[in-house]
């Protein structure tokens, strides 16, 4: 296959003014992935804790982009029962898979190729527990399918394009992964350009009989993890998509309308897309500047830091009787702060004082 004359790359040579908007954020972005380097240095229960949260998140804003009714709230309740592997409704199916699949995502990114077959198994992993898609998860389509609008109740507002039918979609898949296969392994263009070309062709094609949607950010997850991209599993794409849901499906749509023409203009979802990656970034760096030292601590000594935060000023007696931690742990954690020059030390002997250092 002649990649670089695909139609993929061709579509990609972009006019000076968006070629300058997007390269101006990938200098933004890059700029917090290699600042991002810095969270190797974290505790790993912190790393843990803070992921956890943006599993939850995106979990629920992934699927309520497609209609789904479960609140942030209702999906930690969820994650934090899934031994459990029992679900009442279709929306705590759904979420189940996203939360598990995610997970896999997050923990093994590394191990698992863009490929077919992977593409394949993580909607088949998605969809495990859903008991309406039994019949199709894994399986590429098998009748014509929408893409569509949802409001937030689940109905449809709009039909964003018509995508590959049926009998082509392997075939477009196929090539889909093997130009991406070369497209990295070449330089072709910047990796943010890469994924987010191959996230829209996903959309447009639209393999599957359902959840394409969801597919689509589980796989950008990957993507963006194996391109070193570490603050995506600290902050969620996909609940700044769904703050965006609007402008995402006219991104979309707008993008459709030239799609497999003589002039493919990619423009208006690479520029939505790419501002979705650089409030990613933004939200990471200020993650890492607002207190940062927070994620130096374990979760028991961010309950001690928080506590002392809350009594402004305390004693070693006062915060064993508040906290019920032993007395060596008090030391240790005030210890700890007192270093980290977060507190001061007011008086000598019994009756010995910290305050908090704003």
């Amino acid at each position: 296959m002649d990649w670089q004359n695909f139609r993929l790359s061709t579509r990609l040579q972009l006019s000076g003014d968006v070629v300058e908007a997007l390269y101006s954020r990938i200098a933004e972005i890059d700029a917090v992935k290699n600042t991002f380097r810095l969270t190797h240095t974290l505790l790993p229960q912190t790393i843990e804790r803070l992921t956890q949260s943006v599993i939850v998140t995106s979990t629920g804003a992934s699927n309520r982009i497609e209609g789904n009714k479960l609140s942030d709230d209702e999906v930690e309740a969820l994650y934090k029962s899934m031994r459990i592997k029992s679900f009442k409704t279709r929306d705590e199916q759904e979420v189940a898979g996203y939360l598990e699949t995610l997970q896999t995502v997050f923990d093994s990114y590394d191990e698992i190729p863009v490929s077919e077959s992977s593409v394949l198994h993580l909607h088949q992993t998605m969809l495990e527990f859903s008991d309406k898609d039994q019949r199709h998860m894994g399986q590429y389509k098998f009748g014509p399918n929408r893409v569509e609008a949802k409001d937030q109740s689940g109905n449809i507002v709009g039909v964003i394009f018509d995508p590959t039918p049926p009998h082509l979609t392997q075939k477009e898949i196929q090539e889909l992964v093997g130009w991406y296969d070369w497209a990295m392994a070449e330089k072709f263009k910047h990796p943010l350009i890469l994924i987010a070309n191959f996230i829209f062709e996903y959309l447009a094609i639209h393999p599957f009989q359902d959840g394409n949607g969801r597919t689509s950010r589980l796989l950008t997850n990957l993507m963006l993890l194996q391109q070193g991209y570490s603050f995506t599993s600290l902050v969620s794409h996909e609940r700044l998509v769904e703050q965006s849901k609007a402008d995402y499906y006219l991104a979309l749509n707008k993008t459709q309308k030239t799609w497999k023409s003589d002039k493919e203009d990619l423009s208006p979802w690479l520029l939505f897309i790419f501002d979705i990656f650089h409030q990613q970034a933004v939200e990471a760096q200020t993650l890492l500047e607002s207190d940062q030292f927070e994620y130096l601590l374990s979760e028991k000594q961010l309950q001690f830091w928080q506590w002392a935060k809350q009594q402004r000023e305390f004693s070693r007696k006062t915060a064993i009787d508040a906290l019920g931690f032993a007395p060596r742990t008090v030391e240790d954690m005030t210890k700890k702060l007192l270093d980290m020059r977060k507190l001061e030390r007011l008086g000598q002997g019994r009756a010995t004082r910290y305050r908090v250092i704003d």
